[in-house]
């Protein structure tokens, strides 16, 4: 591969050894990249302190441990919108894994599946949806995140394929017109050949601004009106992604989302945003269960997935771990990252008396906000 040292050869499909956390995998998969690459996986907006917020808030985050707690019936699972989930971990769209394993979003999915994990596949894969929902199967059946690109008639047509292809529901991003991140400028990360997205071939291409000025690149960026436009549109589903304010969750919920992800993006979209875990519990208040919460940003343990639940979030998506087992290991590595999570989490649910997900509240958190 392009971007991995060692070009050419396929990365190995076994955990190495000594891996007992996701966090293990980081070095692992740095050892593997060069520099862009790891740019690119790693990088947050400008000076990344909005992504290391994203985990030092969960790390102030302390938990109250319930001892002598009736344990029967224990288990971790969840339904959303209609399907099954063996647990509340799903793998969240992420772009361009043909960057990091030969075999790509058909590994990811691979390692997804054999952890019946929900899958949310990104318009920027580098494998086309069809295979990869094909792969991922229907236990549960993965979601397709959306971007409103600026030919709207394409972004119709792209959800007509998620549709024909199996996808059980869609995730609109809606935080991510533009973006600096400087760790990749300074890695000078480039797409290299035989990687693309190439979902989004035959695009037609975005009028040229006359010059460099952001407004006027931003001339055809989505609206809420584009929002209720693919509400119309689609009878599966529909998540916003991006959601960081109870005023924006409200706006949602007006325009008929069906769920909403309390997300900035992993901190690569606007440094100096709070992290996820703070934003989620006003936003839990304004929405009041009226729709299923999810998180992403900064998930690191299954300690972090119970304090996610116990603020509100139905479910978590993690994102970079996921990349770090992918480069490392291909499929295996993918599945012994939500192996790790969901082991943790029922050892976390176990030592906070809480036998399911339905007993996981604000009282599992010492300090809660």
């Amino acid at each position: 591969m392009a971007l991995q040292r060692n070009a050419g050869i396929r990365p190995p499909m076994q955990v190495p050894s000594g891996i007992v956390s996701v966090a293990d995998y980081a070095p692992h998969a740095r050892a593997r990249l060069d520099e862009a690459a790891w740019a690119y996986v790693e990088a947050g907006a400008a000076d990344g302190l909005t992504a290391a917020d994203n985990l030092s808030a969960f790390a102030r985050l302390k938990l109250n441990a319930a001892v002598l707690a009736d344990l029967g019936g224990a288990g971790t699972h969840l339904h959303l919108f209609g399907h099954e989930h063996r647990h509340p971990i799903l793998v969240a769209p992420t772009a361009f894994h043909r960057l990091l394993h030969p075999e790509a979003e058909l590994a990811t999915a691979t390692g997804a599946r054999a952890m019946q994990a929900g899958l949310v596949v990104s318009a920027q894969a580098s494998t086309a949806l069809e295979p990869v929902a094909a792969l991922a199967g229907h236990a549960p059946p993965p979601w397709f995140q959306l971007y409103v690109q600026p030919d709207r008639g394409f972004t119709l047509a792209l959800l007509r394929r998620a549709e024909q292809a199996g996808f059980g529901a869609i995730v609109l991003t809606v935080d991510a017109g533009v973006s600096l991140r400087n760790a990749e400028q300074r890695a000078g990360f480039r797409l290299p050949p035989g990687v693309e997205a190439v979902n989004l071939r035959g695009m037609p291409a975005a009028p040229r601004a006359a010059n460099s000025d952001t407004f006027a690149l931003l001339s055809d960026a989505p609206s809420w009106a584009d929002v209720a436009a693919l509400r119309a549109a689609t009878r599966l589903p529909l998540l916003l992604k991006g959601i960081m304010t109870a005023a924006d969750a409200r706006r949602a919920l007006d325009a008929g989302a069906d769920g909403i992800v309390v997300s900035n993006h992993g901190g690569r979209v606007l440094d100096g945003a709070p992290a996820s875990i703070d934003a989620l519990p006003p936003i839990a208040a304004a929405v009041a269960g009226r729709v299923p919460l999810l998180l992403d940003g900064g998930i690191r343990r299954g300690t972090d997935v119970l304090k996610a639940l116990a603020l509100g979030a139905r479910a978590v998506l993690v994102g970079r771990p996921v990349l770090h087992g992918l480069a490392v290991a291909g499929a295996a590595g993918v599945a012994h990252v939500l192996s790790l999570l969901r082991t943790e989490l029922e050892i976390a649910m176990a030592q906070t008396g809480c036998p399911t997900l339905a007993d996981i509240g604000p009282h599992v958190l010492w300090n809660r906000p």
